[in-house]
């Protein structure tokens, strides 16, 4: 009498016991990235609160950027600052998406973009009306008045990090290339910067603002990372490889 060979193991989920590892692999750079990323966030807002560590350069920051402004360099910043304000970024970032969905025939990637800078604008406005801080003196603004929301985090600055790391994951992670990596890093690093700059530069923020709202960018990047990994599992479960 033939013997039947055993039936196959239940086929699981991206879920289940048997994927579960290599899930929490594919994951775990975005959770570092969460980690990481909060754990900077509320150092800077210990020190904010209780007035130490990286609080006590806000003044001489401050002090000394709006000592050495030039004509030249206010223009140029104040143009930057207004470009990524919450007039113009948006509208680059709807263009962005739309144009990325009709070139590109997706709506995931898109989509992850456009909710991240969502949820990036969302958490920015809700720590503003939770920690109630103060903009910088009205004096040492470029135009006195023209910011009357709380000063941290920065808003300008958490929109553009968030929009050049989310934007630079979802070009580079299909296609990973050095050069890539390399040129949209530097893009990163130099675009948020100029931001930061620009608006401690014209006296709207302190140090300890713009520090905290990259922190929150980099904590949103780990977000879309977990996001779209799962959804990519999910889609394509055959990439994980089965743990014996």
């Amino acid at each position: 009498m033939p013997v039947e060979p055993p039936l196959a193991p239940p086929r699981t989920s991206a879920f289940g016991s048997l994927r579960a590892r290599p899930v929490l692999w594919a994951l775990l750079p975005g959770i570092l990235l969460v980690v990481v990323g909060l754990g900077v966030f509320f150092s800077v807002l210990d020190g904010v609160q209780e007035k130490d560590d990286l609080w006590d350069l806000d003044q001489p920051v401050l002090d000394w950027l709006v000592d050495h402004r030039s004509a030249a360099w206010t223009s140029v910043l104040a143009a930057i600052t207004f470009v990524t304000g919450p007039t113009v970024l948006p509208i680059v970032v709807l263009a962005a998406c739309v144009v990325w969905r009709l070139v590109r025939r997706e709506w995931w990637r898109p989509l992850l973009l456009a909710g991240a800078m969502i949820a990036s604008t969302l958490i920015s406005l809700a720590i503003k009306g939770l920690v109630g801080r103060e903009r910088p003196p009205e004096e040492t603004m470029f135009v006195p008045g023209a910011e009357t929301t709380a000063s941290f985090p920065s808003g300008h600055t958490i929109g553009t990090a968030t929009f050049l790391l989310v934007t630079g994951y979802l070009v580079c992670s299909r296609n990973p290339t050095v050069p890539r990596l390399v040129a949209w890093g530097l893009l990163t690093v130099v675009g948020t910067a100029v931001v930061a700059l620009s608006r401690l530069y014209l006296g709207y923020h302190f140090l300890t603002d713009v520090v905290a709202a990259v922190a929150l960018a980099v904590t949103v990047l780990g977000g879309v990372l977990i996001v779209d990994r799962l959804h990519t599992v999910e889609r394509q479960p055959e990439v994980l490889p089965v743990p014996s």
